[in-house]
């Protein structure tokens, strides 16, 4: 068995490149996998690489498998699928998901991979990891049956989090967002879109997902009396105002935080993070998810694509990385 691999390392904040990688020899309990596609999720990896990561959240902002330190030379990335080359025979063969840097295989033990549905195809299970992020917001959020909901942002996040709220029965439902183009992801979610000057008010929640203060302010402007704004957006070292005089107190809004790295007891129940993931995979068997994937490149184009996502040269929600020895 080929125990080489390549990988994509951030050498400084705005420069990467793809290394030989020599792989450990497996213990027993884990898995050898052959990458087949990995995702880029622009928020945070182009953080990461425009090193953006503030000091005080390293800490936090460190991937499972992550190789090196904030803000580099760093190994980064969560969002892989490939098939099981070596391990348990349960596992052989699988296609699965696991959280680990953009690499074309890799060693992991066997309890940090999730098997992908059959009724999952392996390009959209990249997805894997957002639709994560989504439910665990909506776990925080408990939205009810009739609730007026507005997203605001409609980035890859903000996106995963409005298509699961259209599956809620009753609820009015509108994607927030200052671009346009916006509009066309909105329509194939089957989601009302609004720009933030037209969006629909007296909203029982707000999720915020724009990582920009002007879509706070406009989330809190959306709330009826004793709303809440569920806030998803990280904004890595930017300081950020929040707008707490006029009616904020009158009215006694809410504004909650959601935090993807853990789960909550109080709002999730006795479900794990295994759980969550697996749920995740469970709900990407909608093909019309497919719509946040709004772009594809060989793995071997990394180091001049990641610079052209980070300036939105390539507008994306999620940029899906093809790997040579894809079947």
């Amino acid at each position: 068995m080929n125990r080489t691999a390549r990988a994509f390392w951030l050498n400084s904040p705005g420069e990467g490149e793809l290394r030989e990688v020599t792989l450990p020899e497996p213990a027993e309990g884990d898995v050898v996998v052959r990458s087949l596609y990995s995702g880029v999720s622009r928020g945070t990896e182009t953080l990461v690489f425009r090193g953006g990561v503030p000091e005080s959240q390293y800490a936090a902002m460190r991937a499972p498998f992550q190789e090196g330190e904030f803000p580099a030379p760093v190994k980064y990335g969560y969002l892989s699928v490939g098939t099981v080359e070596e391990g348990p025979a349960s596992l052989v063969g699988r296609t699965v998901f696991c959280l680990y840097p953009h690499q074309t295989r890799y060693v992991v033990p066997a309890s940090a991979v999730t098997v992908v549905p059959d009724t999952v195809p392996a390009e959209r299970a990249v997805l894997a990891g957002t639709v994560e992020t989504a439910v665990n917001a909506l776990w925080d959020a408990a939205p009810l049956v009739g609730d007026r909901i507005a997203v605001v942002g409609g980035g890859m996040v903000g996106c995963s989090v409005a298509a699961l709220l259209a599956r809620f029965p009753g609820v009015r439902l509108q994607l927030v967002d200052a671009d346009p183009g916006r509009a066309e992801v909105a329509e194939a979610l089957g989601i009302a879109f609004a720009a933030p000057e037209d969006a629909l008010g007296d909203c029982d929640l707000v999720v915020h997902a724009s990582a920009t203060e002007q879509g706070l302010a406009r989330a809190l402007e959306l709330l009826r009396p004793e709303g809440t704004v569920l806030e998803l957006s990280w904004y890595g070292d930017r300081r950020i105002g929040l707008p707490l005089g006029e009616a904020f107190h009158s009215r006694r809004l809410v504004v909650r935080s959601s935090q993807v790295g853990t789960v909550s007891p109080a709002r999730s129940g006795s479900r794990t993070y295994a759980d969550r993931l697996a749920l995740s995979l469970d709900l990407l068997a909608d093909p019309a998810l497919d719509a946040l994937i709004t772009g594809e490149s060989a793995f071997e184009e990394l180091p001049d694509v990641l610079p052209k996502l980070a300036s939105g040269q390539i507008p994306a929600l999620c940029h899906r990385v093809r790997y040579a020895d894809t079947p």
